[in-house]
């Protein structure tokens, strides 16, 4: 008996975020920019989350932001955050790293959800670190993983993932 494999599609993705998630919450999920970017709502249009071309590791990651996010700052451009570009510093690294860690063990969880791999972005291409600063971050990134598994998921996080499971 032959195993059928079934791959979700950027487009797909959208739809289940769209319908299980955004609809209630005024959020749309949208592919095909240069570059990712949470853009809040607006008097007119619903708050959107814009995520790399077509690329569902990039939709993955920026729901996985957007899940976590809290009130307030879903009414920031980009929710507050800072971004530096590729060629970061030792310390610019770090503080990407400070704040990647959850947002990552969720991907994770989504990406099983969908049994599509997971793997770590450093997100600066080239980069050499310091011996144990991945491992670091690797050691972060469970321990997220393991206090979502005993404290629970965040509500739309719990939301996205039951919706993936159901596809």
């Amino acid at each position: 008996m032959a195993v059928v494999k079934f791959t979700v599609k950027p487009q797909d993705l959208e739809g289940i975020f769209n319908d299980a998630v955004g609809a209630r919450c005024n959020t749309v999920l949208v592919g095909g920019a240069a570059e990712p970017l949470y853009q809040p709502a607006t008097a007119r249009l619903p708050a959107r989350i814009l995520y790399r071309r077509d690329y569902l590791r990039s939709a993955l990651h920026e729901v996985a932001h957007w899940c976590l996010a809290g009130p307030l700052r879903r009414q920031l451009p980009d929710y507050g955050y800072w971004y530096s570009a590729d060629g970061r510093d030792a310390e610019q690294q770090a503080a990407f790293f400070c704040v990647e860690a959850r947002p990552q063990a969720l991907e994770n969880l989504f990406c099983n959800a969908l049994a599509v791999p997971f793997s770590i972005s450093v997100d600066n291409p080239g980069v050499v670190l310091e011996q144990g600063v991945l491992a670091h971050f690797q050691d972060r990134l469970h321990m997220e993983l393991t206090r979502f598994s005993a404290q629970g998921l965040p509500g739309r996080a719990l939301r996205f993932l039951r919706a993936l499971d159901n596809h």
